[in-house]
């Protein structure tokens, strides 16, 4: 066997020369200026904006997305929102709320901080403490109001045969609280909408106190849970959205989809999302890809709850009320020209 030469001769240059070349004109290209964005104008309505954005990666998935939630609602099929706690903390309530009224949501899974964020506001307008502060002194959840409402409210509604969000969104709406307006629970509890909640003993304030009954905690989030099997049964040409939980609700719909599956229901055709700020290891397989694995499709929209949310719940709200309107997508087509 020969040795290699030392120097520049144990590679001589090759004859680039010799390249063979193709017309641009004949070459795929993924990138094409007819899908760049739009120029927004002042005035333009909000489905003008989102008909403007340029046609990549996310922006596509978010409009895929708003055309599978609105052709849900549109067809009645069942849309299911599964909401993290910090969902309420940022404020998006009246969202929420306006999607249950709409009838576009028609089932709300929430964890138990959920539920103490919602009572919280619904009682006094304020909510989340001081973490580091609090426990400090040992007073991080504390409040006894907060506990004293929920196990009074589950108490008596397990009582009545009724699960946790029920219970506790009747007993909102007894009360009167100040803020009752703002409650997910309440409404829900109002419009005959089932809210369930997915307790973890020992993962919520209320846990901490004397007055907690694992018994009632218990038997009404069980109750809680066979509801959303129940939902997760019809979700057939539905959706499900996971909005802020990373570990809780991603574990319970994928329960809820086995037990559907297990009585019968194939659920071959649905839509599942995941909406939050990094992309978990559970999100991805609870929700986006295990369960639509042969059928159906996953998305995951990653960003801020206070931006997406909207931006979704207003996507489908405009996308439900447009009629036969001109298409404006692209970047100047049809408008005129900046000097």
């Amino acid at each position: 066997m020969s040795r290699r030469k030392r120097g520049d001769e144990s590679f001589p240059p090759l004859d680039f020369t010799r390249l063979r070349t193709y017309p641009l004109a004949r070459g795929k290209r993924k990138v094409s200026a007819s899908a760049f964005a739009g120029l927004h104008e002042p005035g333009d309505s909000l489905d003008v904006f989102l008909s403007r954005l340029p046609a990549f990666l996310a922006v596509n998935d978010l409009r895929e997305v708003i055309d599978r939630v609105a052709r849900a609602a549109r067809d009645r099929r069942t849309v299911i929102a599964g909401i993290g706690a910090h969902v309420i903390k940022v404020g998006l309530s009246p969202i929420l709320i306006d999607l249950l009224e709409r009838g576009i949501v028609g089932l709300v899974a929430m964890n138990g901080a959920g539920v103490v964020h919602d009572l919280e506001i619904a009682l006094v307008g304020r909510t989340s403490e001081e973490v580091l502060e609090e426990l400090e002194t040992g007073r991080f959840g504390m409040a006894r109001e907060t506990a004293e409402h929920i196990h009074a409210a589950l108490a008596r509604g397990v009582r009545e045969g009724k699960g946790y969000g029920r219970a506790v969104g009747e007993h909102i709406l007894e009360g009167c609280f100040p803020h009752g307006e703002l409650s997910i629970l309440a409404r829900a509890a109002r419009l005959g909408v089932p809210v369930t909640v997915h307790a973890a003993i020992g993962t919520d304030i209320h846990h901490m106190h004397a007055s907690a009954s694992g018994a009632a905690l218990g038997e009404a989030s069980l109750r809680d849970f066979r509801t959303l099997c129940a939902a997760v049964a019809t979700i057939e040409q539905g959706v499900y959205l996971n909005i802020g939980s990373a570990v809780i609700l991603p574990e319970v719909f994928l329960k809820a989809v086995s037990v559907a599956r297990n009585l019968g229901r194939p659920l071959r055709d649905f839509t599942t999302v995941n909406l939050d700020f990094i992309r978990h290891y559970r999100t991805q397989v609870n929700v986006v890809s295990r369960p639509v694995a042969r059928g159906g499709k996953g998305f995951h929209l990653t960003g801020p709850h206070e931006i997406l949310l909207p931006l979704l719940a207003a996507g489908v709200i405009e996308r439900l009320a447009k009629r036969h309107r001109p298409s404006t997508r692209g970047t100047r087509r049809g408008r005129k020209q900046r000097s």
